[in-house]
């Protein structure tokens, strides 16, 4: 068919084979958003008087009763189900014939036309919500291939286009009677009208033809040819005379056919998308409106929330989770009355329950006012029987490897066709492929929780400021290779109001990898805290990869900041190197470090490098997923990294979030990600003190004398009682166990938090020991223990140093 053939009024003859289309389209207001050519020619009306005006004031669709002598009426209207389509009352395609008076060319009188149309309805984000073809009948008669008065037995319906010959191409070409629009909004009316059903038109049961930009009418004339060719055979006695019953069995046959089709487009519908809540609208969508008008899909709530398979039947206290609801109706009609999310259990004596404790589908041909009490009654304060009284009702329950994971709730309005055997099996049918796609969603989201789970228990939580410091941090999981990964950041209070700070990445990915990074952490968090030197602390790491297995590599860089002498010490092991913002003048450099092998190589020596550092600076260490992408150097993104780590920020998290968008946005990534950056606040001279004492039991009393008088210097009374007994207690232990070389004492001022470090030449670390009633030693370091925020031990390369860390006191 051809929508805008050009031509003079509507009673010209239309070239040989093809007839001018009319296409429609109205909005949700009512009004004509679309006239084309066809439609002007048809109607009667010119496209500047039509859009924007009332469809039902150009397309009739109502009138007097039609004349039963008259085959298809004598009245002015195309017929109720128009006029319903236009209020938005159905939610299915119509179609119909109707002789209409139309308004003829100017100077001359009305003009009887016989209409074949056709009515979509239309949902979606665009303002379209109805779709009209229309054609005139008269049009049709070719002399070539119309025997006189078949064009009275044409009828307008709707068929599978795959029913046809050249399925693919047909439906290719369907854009061509469609309006001009937006690729996207053609490829979404296309859709719907496949969905719905081809437009066709009817010369027999058997004998249909697609309404396509070319249609022609000698395809009708192919089959004349043929049931031609098969009555002279059966005259001829070459073939027997074909018995009435095979009709039946054609019909049969087709209505299986349809289903087996309408299965094999729903499973390949649904399923793209291992999200489960993707995959729940899928299946929603797949159904509606092709097989009912409303479907309501109930899960179990241990598959809702990814708590692995549900164990034991269901009964009547399990509940169900309302995880979509698909349906025709007027936007908002079921939102109030049965919204998603809600979780409800459903009594012995409702179909549901019989669904979901048989596993089999149960049918109610119609829903009586008794059966819709009975289920209205779980509906507290919401009124459900006008949504569901007198519908059309199938449950078909949603299983896998035999255990029922949900059910559909599916319902048809008064006006189709009630749900019958047939529709149970294809039900059934529909409802195990959506079960093996749910149960597969399910396994993923487990699986996923599983391992973000996982993950989360790996990564530290590292306090956002230390001493001298203040650190943000960020991760993101690996986009295609798994949610679980190798990479690793992490943060250890050091003696001295040092902090170390190490960004780690296992080669490979999944839980080998987590696993491996889980061992290599801990192992880094021991060998930190005994406060190794940074390339021992490598070389340490090493060896102890090669131990653990030939396959265990990883790349880290381990950084220890001192703040108060304003000096970074670095050593890497084949990891990128970081970038270091100068607060003097916001520039940016990528540290040059020797680069190192990967932890697990061995044989290869590790180097530190000393960094002056000034107050202010910021330090960015960083995995390779963020700046590596497929198909690019790694310099670009090395670039970049650099670029948007001098960007100003009003925050590290900002600080952070700038440099993920700078470098998440270029597209390839699929490695995860670690990312820490440090701001080096340092610590001023006016907030250290320290004293060196001599090794005499009279320098306690002098340390305590000197701590009660800082703390009083810096406003820190409310510490005075508490640091002094602590203070004491070091000191005696120090002047007790040194060997006679130097003794130091130290206090540090960092927010409202004082530490305390006693250092001396003795090598021998201090234990918490368990002192009795008798014992005269032993009770010093338990009371550190319980009066001190923190506290700890290390050892140096002179000896050693205890420290604790005091908190203001709770008022």
């Amino acid at each position: 068919m051809d929508q805008g053939t050009p031509g003079g009024p509507v009673a010209q003859h239309a070239v040989a084979g093809r007839i001018p289309l009319a296409v429609v389209v109205v909005d949700g207001a009512g009004l004509v958003s679309h006239w084309s050519t066809g439609a002007r020619r048809l109607f009667g009306y010119a496209k500047e008087d039509a859009v924007g005006a009332p469809a039902g004031d150009l397309l009739p669709v109502a009138g007097a009763i039609p004349d039963e002598r008259e085959p298809y009426g004598t009245y002015d209207g195309l017929g109720p189900d128009l006029e319903t389509s236009l209020d938005g009352r159905i939610s299915y395609p119509a179609a119909g014939r109707a002789r209409l008076s139309v308004p003829g060319v100017p100077g001359h009188e009305q003009t009887r036309v016989d209409v074949l149309w056709w009515a979509y309805p239309l949902v979606g984000p665009g303002p379209e919500r109805l779709l009209v073809l229309a054609a005139d009948a008269d049009r049709l008669v070719d002399a070539d291939s119309l025997e006189p008065g078949q064009v009275e037995r044409i009828a307008p319906g709707f068929a599978l286009h795959t029913d046809f010959p050249g399925a693919d191409e047909l439906a290719g070409r369907l854009p061509e009677i469609l309006p001009s629009m937006s690729v996207g909004e053609s490829s979404r009316i296309v859709a719907q009208i496949l969905e719905l059903g081809y437009p066709v038109l009817e010369f027999s049961k058997h004998d249909r033809v697609p309404v396509t930009p070319d249609w022609g009418v000698a395809r009708r004339t192919e089959r004349k040819e043929r049931r031609r060719r098969d009555e002279e055979a059966v005259a001829a006695g070459r073939i027997p005379v074909p018995d009435p019953a095979d009709e039946g069995e054609d019909l049969e046959y087709a209505a299986v056919r349809e289903r087996l089709e309408f299965l094999n487009e729903v499973s390949g519908r649904i399923g793209s998308s291992l999200d489960l809540s993707q995959t729940i609208l899928e299946v929603s969508r797949a159904v509606v409106p092709r097989f009912t008008d409303v479907a309501g899909t109930y899960l179990r709530e241990q598959v809702v929330a990814g708590e692995g398979f549900p164990e034991g039947p269901p009964d009547e206290t399990t509940l169900w989770h309302r995880v979509a609801v698909e349906h025709t109706d007027e936007p908002g009609r079921w939102d109030d009355v049965v919204p998603v999310g809600e979780s409800m259990p459903f009594p012995a004596h409702t179909p549901f329950f019989q669904c979901m404790t048989s596993g089999d589908p149960v049918l109610v041909p119609r829903i009586s006012e008794e059966m819709g009490n009975a289920i209205a009654s779980q509906f507290e304060k919401r009124d459900i029987r006008p949504l569901i009284n007198h519908r059309s009702m199938l449950v078909v329950p949603l299983k896998a490897r035999n255990v029922v994971l949900g059910f559909m709730i599916l319902l048809r309005h008064q006006e189709r066709p009630v749900f019958n055997d047939m529709d149970r099996v294809t039900g059934a049918e529909l409802a195990a492929r959506a079960g093996l796609v749910l149960d597969n969603a399910r396994m993923y989201t487990y699986q996923e929780s599983v391992a973000d789970t996982l993950q989360d228990s790996m990564l530290p939580h590292i306090e956002p400021r230390m001493t001298g410091c203040d650190i943000a941090t960020r991760y993101l999981p690996g986009t295609l290779l798994g949610r679980v990964g190798g990479d690793w950041f992490d943060s250890v209070k050091l003696p001295g109001s040092r902090t170390a700070l190490v960004v780690g990445d296992v080669m490979g990915h999944g839980l080998n990898s987590a696993a491996m990074m889980g061992q290599l952490r801990t192992a880094v968090q021991t060998m930190a805290a005994l406060d190794l030197p940074p390339a021992q602390l490598l070389r340490n790491l090493d060896d102890l990869a090669q131990r653990l297995g030939e396959h265990y590599l990883a790349t880290c860089l381990y950084a220890v900041y001192d703040p108060i002498a304003g000096e970074l010490h670095l050593a890497n092991a084949g990891h990128i190197p970081p970038v270091l913002v100068r607060a003097t003048d916001g520039r940016s450099e990528l540290l040059e470090l020797p680069t190192g092998a990967p932890i697990g190589v061995g044989g290869v020596p590790f180097e530190a490098v000393s960094v002056q550092v000034t107050p202010g600076d910021r330090l960015l260490m960083c995995t390779d997923g963020l700046v590596e992408v497929r198909g690019e150097d790694i310099g670009v993104g090395l670039a970049t990294l650099t670029e948007s780590a001098a960007h100003p920020a009003a925050s590290m998290d900002a600080a952070c979030d700038t440099i993920i968008r700078a470098l998440n946005t270029r597209g390839g990534r699929k490695d995860d990600v670690a990312l820490l950056m440090a701001r080096l606040n340092g610590v001023a001279e006016e907030d250290v003190a320290r004293w060196g004492l001599a090794l005499d039991p009279s320098e306690v009393s002098r340390a305590r004398e000197l701590v009660r008088g800082q703390l009083r210097d810096w406003s820190r009374d409310a510490l005075v009682e508490t640091a002094e007994l602590l203070v004491s207690e070091l000191v005696t232990n120090a002047v007790r166990h040194s060997r006679g070389g130097r003794l130091e004492l130290r206090l540090v001022r960092s927010g409202p938090t004082l530490i305390c470090e006693v250092e001396d030449d003795d090598h021998t670390l201090p234990t918490l020991l368990n002192a009795g009633p008798g014992d005269e030693f032993g009770r010093g370091l338990r009371i550190v223990s319980v009066l001190a925020k923190e506290w700890g031990t290390s050892r140096t390369s002179t000896g050693k140093t205890v420290w604790f860390e005091l908190a203001p006191p709770r008022r």
